[in-house]
Order: C-alpha cells, then sequence, then structure tokens
C-alpha cells in the first residue's frame, strides 16, 4: 500500500472522518561531506523517495494529538504547556515548541504519523519528522514558508530542546530537496546549488541494522573535539584553516584533535570536487572520494563501527560499484554505494549474502532517488471551502 493510502485510511479508522490535509517530508542520504556542517563547512545531501508522511485536521482548541503507527502512544499536549514528553512524542512537542518561539502562529490539530523511512538508521528521521509537523503547522495557519529559515527553528529545537549539538544539514535537505537532484550546501551562508547524478547511477543504501546507540554523547564529543581545535589555531571555524597549517602543527598537537581536524579540512576539499564531478558526470571519481570519505570517517573521525566497514569493504569489491561509504552521523545505522542502474540488483543480492554470512543480521538494502522537499501533498478541497 502506497504511503499516501497508508496515512489516509489509518486517520479515517482513527477519527471516522476524511483527514483535511495530508503532508509529507523526506528523510536524506549524504553523497559525501560529514560532519562538516557544525563545522560551517560543505556537504552534498538529496532528500530520498521515503518520507514522513501526516493526515490531519484541524482542532478547534489547542491541543496537538498525534497518532503513530510506528509507536503504541500518541503524542498529546497542549500548545499553551509545553513539557518534555517520552519518546517520540518528544520531537513532535520540541518542534511545536520551537516554532512558536520563533513567533509562528500556531493552531492544534490532530492526525495520524506513517513513515516509510527507517528509524536510526542514519537517515534522519528525526529532521524529517521535524518538518513534516512544520508542514501540518503550516497548512493550517499558511504563515509565509522560508526554507532555510524553518531549518534553522528545526535546528533549534535540536540544540535547545534535545540537547544534541547538531548542525543544520538534515534539516536543509528535508526543507529544500528537488526530484532528481542533489545539493551542494554552504554552511557559512547556508548557499547551496543543485548537482545532478551521475547518468545511469543509482544510490544504493545498506541498512546494517544495527542502531546508531552511541551517536548523541559521541556526537557532542566530535563537536567539542572540533571546537578545540578552533581554539587552538584561534579560528572561528575549521572552514577557515588549511590543510597545510594543520600540518604545520601536526607535532605538537593532541593528536585525537589532530585527526579530527584533518578529517573536516579533507571532507570539505573532498565534497567540493565531488560536485564538480558529478556536474561533469564522472561517476567514476565521484567514487573515488566517496571511498576517500569513508576511510577519513573510520579512522580519523572514529565514527564508523564494524558493520558499517563491512557493508562498505564488500560494496567496493562489486562490478559496478563506483563508490561507497558510511552516510549520517554514525555508529551503525546505513551505508551508501553509487552504482550503474544495470547492475543494482545484482550488487544488492551480493552485498546482503556476504552481509548475513558475517554477521548473522539480515540487512535491508534499497534503491533511493532524489526527491522533493517537505509539501503539501494534498488538500481536500470541500475541507477547505469549510475552514474558511
Amino acid at each position: 500500500m502506497k504511503m499516501k493510502q497508508l496515512v489516509t485510511q489509518q486517520f479515517e479508522e482513527q477519527f471516522n472522518a476524511k483527514p483535511h490535509f495530508i503532508v509529507n517530508a523526506p528523510g536524506r542520504v549524504n553523497l559525501i561531506g560529514e560532519h562538516t556542517d557544525y563545522n560551517l563547512g560543505f556537504s552534498l545531501p538529496m532528500a530520498i523517495d521515503r518520507a514522513m508522511w501526516i493526515a490531519m485536521r484541524p482542532r478547534s482548541d489547542r491541543l496537538v494529538n498525534l497518532h503513530s503507527l510506528d509507536f503504541p502512544t500518541p503524542a498529546f499536549f497542549s500548545l499553551d504547556n509545553f513539557n518534555h514528553e517520552e519518546g517520540w512524542a518528544e520531537y513532535v512537542a520540541g518542534m511545536s515548541w520551537a516554532l512558536q518561539g520563533a513567533g509562528l502562529p500556531l493552531c492544534g490539530w490532530e492526525g495520524v504519523l506513517a513513515s516509510d523511512i527507517p528509524i536510526a538508521s542514519g537517515l534522519s528521521s528525526s529532521a524529517a519528522l521535524e518538518l513534516v509537523v512544520a508542514r501540518a503547522f503550516w497548512a493550517i495557519t499558511r504563515w509565509d514558508w522560508d526554507d532555510i529559515e524553518i531549518a534553522k527553528v528545526a535546528k533549534q529545537h535540536e540544540n535547545k530542546w534535545m540537547g544534541l549539538q547538531s548542525g543544520i544539514m538534515d534539516q536543509m535537505i528535508s526543507a529544500i530537496g528537488e526530484a532528481g537532484k542533489a545539493f551542494l550546501l554552504d554552511f557559512k551562508d547556508l548557499s547551496y546549488r543543485a548537482v545532478p547524478l551521475p547518468e545511469n547511477t543509482t544510490v544504493l543504501v545498506m541498512n546494517t541494522k544495527v542502531p546508531r546507540g552511541l551517536v548523541e554523547s559521541a556526537y557532542n564529543n566530535r563537536v567539542k573535539e572540533c571546537l578545540l581545535a578552533c581554539r587552538y589555531f584561534g579560528v572561528a571555524s575549521l572552514r577557515e584553516l588549511s590543510l597545510e597549517q594543520l600540518l604545520e602543527r601536526e607535532s605538537v598537537m593532541d593528536e585525537v584533535v589532530y585527526r579530527r581536524a584533518r578529517h573536516v579540512i579533507t571532507e570539505n576539499r573532498r565534497t567540493q570536487s565531488a560536485a564538480e564531478y558529478m556536474s561533469a558526470g564522472n561517476a567514476e571519481k565521484l567514487g573515488e572520494l566517496m571511498n576517500a570519505s569513508h576511510a577519513s570517517l573510520r579512522d580519523d573521525y572514529e565514527v564508523s563501527c564494524k558493520e558499517l566497514n563491512l557493508m562498505v569493504d564488500y560494496a567496493i569489491g562489486q562490478p559496478g560499484c563506483y563508490g561507497t561509504r558510511m552516510t549520517g552521523a554514525g555508529f551503525g545505522g546505513c551505508a551508501i554505494a553509487l552504482v550503474d542502474v544495470n547492475r543494482e540488483g545484482v550488487i544488492a543480492r551480493r552485498i546482503a549474502e556476504l552481509y548475513v554470512r558475517e554477521t548473522g543480521i539480515v540487512p535491508e538494502l534499497y534503491m533511493c532517488n532524489p526527491s522533493e522537499g517537505a509539501s503539501l501533498v494534498q488538500a481536500f478541497q470541500e475541507e477547505i471551502t469549510n475552514l474558511k
């Protein structure tokens, strides 16, 4: 059953009525440029054709009541009394708090949430949830939607409400995504430009099925280590530090801080080069950069794990695979591979066979295509007329 049909049907069963609006927001994969956003560098993500979906209608009060097909308890709270919630509801309440704190008018609503983004897999289900909640509020009140400003609000939620010192990449790509395109993002000024995937290639997502249990504390530690490098050199961000400057101080710097900085600086170089190779349609060179990115994330930034490394090693050895790397914050979740569209099925089956044989874990492997950002998918005309 398609997601739109599923979420509509579940709403009708839950509320014995048709929804007024259906909204969605996509997950993402990052082709290259990992852990660079909070260092004001570059990344190259694309929104994917897996998303969070909400079927909903407005309420006459200021309560939000959102049921999820993936969790037994709903997100239920008042827009006049925000408290930290348990589990997934924390993201719904926290994003509502952030939107209201940004001065946006909010009204109560009720709905049903469904998703085909694997949770805790590194495909940014959390940013998709933030953006789809924002679209749900917008569908009722229709403030002026600005992709970047809403992404900033979602980042505030992550930083201030959730306590995770993340950057803005996930929220930005979930907001600005376009079908058929990845985006080179510059986090110094939040500018971006679209770049196409090389012809006859697709992105294979390889879910290790290993949850990212250590990611929050480790993520914050990496942020702190990058800040230590900045303080050592007296710069505001690692974007301002050249590789030559770093190499000059290798022998006297803390070894861990040095390697963290080396990853960020070299990853920025790889990402800018990758955008040029994509524009030129050079899949081979793009793949080489993806391989180098994974090695840096594994050795210098130390955010990979055994299962991610296995998945990457298996992919590299397959004919028709141009390049591969972990994607997301790390410590589990997903790796991706840029593959020939004519070999995708053979490659996926072979990688799965090797992975199961070594780990005993049955992975999920699927193709992803670049997708639209957070959207109003459908508004039921009769219901809109009744709202006016």
